[in-house]
């Protein structure tokens, strides 16, 4: 049986996640419930359908193509039945206006080599490759053995984006075959972090741990950026940042080759309505620049090695 995921967004020549120009495949599934997820989409691992209201032009005709009868028109427009909708994307052809779209369609591992083969130009001219990220990726980890050994096999780079909670077992499936883990530290205190994400830290430190002493076959160790957001109100505070890079400093020593600070941005919001919910932190401020800088200086302090901290996404 062939080897497929479920993926729900491609970004072709990204310069966002890991270095050069990247192709960045999105799988859907994710462990954690971040209250400030940018990817909602990306959570329930089943496809999904999302509707955008101002395409919409209420012709009903994916109403009549629901076998699940999940699809009511109302005054405020489509309502869908979450609880019904098995997301089988039988309503998604007839709509005229294309204003539902089917979220996660499954691809093997073939068809995705393609896609990657088609970009390997620009991946060699500029030192990039491909990186798998989601939801997260190590929940489908032969999916994302199989296409990382073929994509080395071809002389690409590989990169896996992970929110580090998958069990240890998936990812000694997947670290034989990567070349650079990007890896979400997001707050050291646990009972913090179970209450923005849903799940403990203790986990995720102790992955990180064991990434950090894991060789490849070929006897190479993975290379590790780490990567933090900085949400205002939750993980963008002193003693966060602080504790994160003496947690690095201490544990990751030389193993550690980039740590990046991601700023809050608040883009999101329309993803939440399109599978009518809310965005918890639609009406948050952006991160001040200030408060930026200074979280970014108290990093440099913290890892010890100023060279090695950036900042993203900061206004």
């Amino acid at each position: 049986m062939k080897e497929t995921a479920l993926l729900f967004a491609i970004h072709r020549l990204s310069t966002d996640d890991g270095p050069g120009l990247r192709n960045t495949f999105f799988l859907k599934g994710c462990a954690l419930r971040c209250t400030w997820c940018h990817n909602p989409e990306s959570i329930s691992p089943q496809p999904e359908i999302w509707w955008t209201e101002r395409k919409c032009i209420g012709a009903r005709d994916c109403i009549a193509a629901c076998p699940e009868e999940a699809l009511t028109l109302t005054a405020q427009g489509l309502s869908i039945d979450r609880e019904r909708c098995t997301g089988c994307g039988k309503c998604v052809d007839p709509c005229p206006s294309k204003a539902i779209e089917l979220i996660g369609r499954p691809w093997t591992v073939e068809q995705l080599l393609r896609e990657a083969l088609a970009e390997r130009l620009f991946f060699k001219n500029s030192g990039g490759g491909v990186t798998l990220s989601g939801g997260e990726p190590c929940l489908q980890p032969g999916f994302v053995s199989a296409f990382f050994r073929a994509c080395q096999a071809e002389g690409i780079h590989t990169a896996l984006d992970t929110c580090g909670f998958p069990p240890w077992k998936n990812f000694e499936q997947v670290l034989p075959h990567t070349d650079l883990v990007l890896y979400d530290i997001k707050e050291m205190n646990s009972e913090r972090h179970q209450r923005f994400t849903g799940v403990p830290n203790e986990p995720i430190l102790e992955n990180l741990l064991r990434i950090r002493d894991f060789r490849t076959p070929l006897g190479r160790y993975p290379a590790l950026w780490i990567r933090t957001p900085l949400i205002p109100g939750y993980t963008a505070t002193a003693g966060n940042v602080t504790s994160i890079g003496r947690f690095l400093a201490e544990n990751l020593g030389d193993r550690l080759e980039r740590w990046e600070l991601c700023a809050f941005n608040n883009l999101c919001g329309a993803k939440y309505a399109k599978l009518g919910s809310k965005w918890p932190l639609e009406n948050q401020p952006l991160l001040d620049p200030d408060l930026g800088a200074s979280l970014l200086e108290q990093a440099r302090q913290a890892l010890g090695r100023p060279e090695a901290v950036q900042i993203t996404g900061l206004v």
